[in-house]
Formats: structure tokens, sequence, C-alpha cells
């Protein structure tokens, strides 16, 4: 019986996790499958349970229940703990292991497939919550210049920034006062997953700057169109989950598979 694994969210239906983690399974040859598990709201918990019981090796974790694994997990990796999210959920000897590859997926995604410098670079990242969290880290040990953190509640993007603020510079601020313009802007709200676009405005985008959406769509986001618009250089998420897939398929198989075919299974650079 092939050891069973899936991606847990809501919504999970869009994901193409699956269809990713097939390509690296047939690459290294690991028996596995992987599927799809939509939780409830309120019943990310007993979901998990359920999985486990069932048999399951492993959860890859989207929104909204990055927090929730947190805390669920009996042991975290270091970058589980300072990003204070999971994404990545282990399951071995009765223990529930947790960890972070979103931000190694990120890194990897704009230094070696966008070919993008983040050292020395002007960094704006709009939200903080559990996607924010989880890319803040591995974005300062780039060494960037400075990482402003912009959100609707400055209180909570004021919280994360004193978290990381021994890695690196940070400044925080509400979206109505962002207008400069930055090397790299990232959308790490969940807006492009409804079709929305995030309260900013056109003085933060240049014809240098790229423009990140962390979701993945088989359409520019709203905030990829905006930045476009702009002037912008735009890309989705599909490289950061990718990469961030090839990452937990290490921590779960002890193998890193490569991700230039997964790219070009789907067409993308």
């Amino acid at each position: 019986m092939p050891d069973r694994y899936a991606v847990i969210g809501n919504p999970v239906a869009h994901s193409k996790s699956p269809e990713i983690h097939a390509l690296f399974a047939l690459e290294t040859r690991q028996n596995l499958e992987y599927g799809r598990l939509l939780a409830p709201l309120d019943g990310f918990v007993d979901a998990v349970r359920k999985f486990i019981d069932e048999g399951g090796k492993g959860l890859n974790v989207t929104v909204p229940f990055k927090f929730e694994a947190f805390s669920l997990a009996n042991k975290l990796t270091s970058r589980a703990k300072m990003a204070g999210a999971v994404n990545t959920l282990h399951f071995k000897d009765g223990i529930i292991y947790g960890d972070n590859t979103d931000g190694a997926g990120l890194v990897a995604d704009l230094t070696l497939n966008a070919g993008f410098s983040l050292s020395n670079s002007r960094i704006l990242l709009l939200g903080a919550g559990g996607a924010a969290y989880g890319v803040m880290l591995p974005l300062l040990q780039q060494k960037p210049d400075i990482v402003h953190i912009a959100n609707l509640s400055v209180e909570k993007a004021d919280e994360m920034a004193k978290q990381f603020s021994g890695f690196g510079k940070t400044r925080v601020s509400s979206y109505d006062e962002l207008n400069e313009p930055y090397d790299i802007v990232i959308n790490a709200t969940s807006a492009g997953l409804s079709n929305a676009m995030p309260p900013v405005s056109s003085p933060v985008f240049e014809k240098h700057t790229l423009a990140l959406d962390m979701v993945y769509a088989n359409r520019p986001t709203p905030f990829m169109q905006f930045a476009g618009q702009c002037g912008a250089r735009t890309r989705d998420g599909f490289g950061m989950l990718v990469e961030q897939a090839a990452e937990s398929f290490f921590v779960w198989r002890g193998v890193k598979p490569q991700t230039k075919p997964v790219f070009s299974h789907f067409g993308r650079e």
C-alpha cells in the first residue's frame, strides 16, 4: 500500500499540490499517494486526527489553518517556531511534527527561478497573517535593506515586526501610508483567493519592481493586474508552491526532487 499524504485547507479544490507531488513521486520512485482534504473551518483538528487514524503519513497545510497546525504539533522545527505557523505536518511514532517550508520555497523561487537578488533590496510585505509569518525569517536572512510590513491592523503588523526585529531591519504601517517604491512587493494576503485586491496604491510600483502574489491561478490575480498596469514585473505563487512542495517532500521522504520538470509539465517558466 502506498503511503498517504494530502493538502488540507478550506478552500482546497483549487490546489495543484496533488499533481505536483505525483510528479515528484514518479521522479524519485517513491510509493505514495497524495490527495486533497477539505476541513470544516471549525474542524481542522478532528480532520487531522481522523487522517492520522486512517494511516496518513503527512499533510501540507494551507489557508486558513497554519496557526492551528502550529498549536497541534507536538514537536516543531526551528523555522516553524520562528514563523509561529506550520504548513507541513509529519506523523511518526505517535508524534505530530510541525515544519514550515513556505519561506524556503519563496526564497528559492525568487532567487533561483526568477533570478531576483534579495540582498540589499527594499521589500514590501502585504499582510501579517500565517503566510507572512512563514516567509519573514527566510526573507530577512537574505539581508535585504528593509522589510516593510503593511497590514489593515498596524498593531498586528507591529507584533510581527517585533518578533523578527533581531534578524534585520523592519518597518510597519497601514496601507494608507504607503507612498514610495519598492524593489519587490509580496502579496501575502488571501485577497487573490476571492478575486479581490489588497488596498495598495500605485506609488509602491515602478518598472524595476517585482510584484509577487503568493496566490496562484489560471489568470493574473487583481494584484498582479494592477501591478502590471503600473509597469511592474509580475509573478504568481506557482513557483513558490512548487519549491515549498519540494522542501516538504524532502521532510517526508528524505529525498529532494528536481523542480524543473514540474514547471515544464505545467507549461511554466
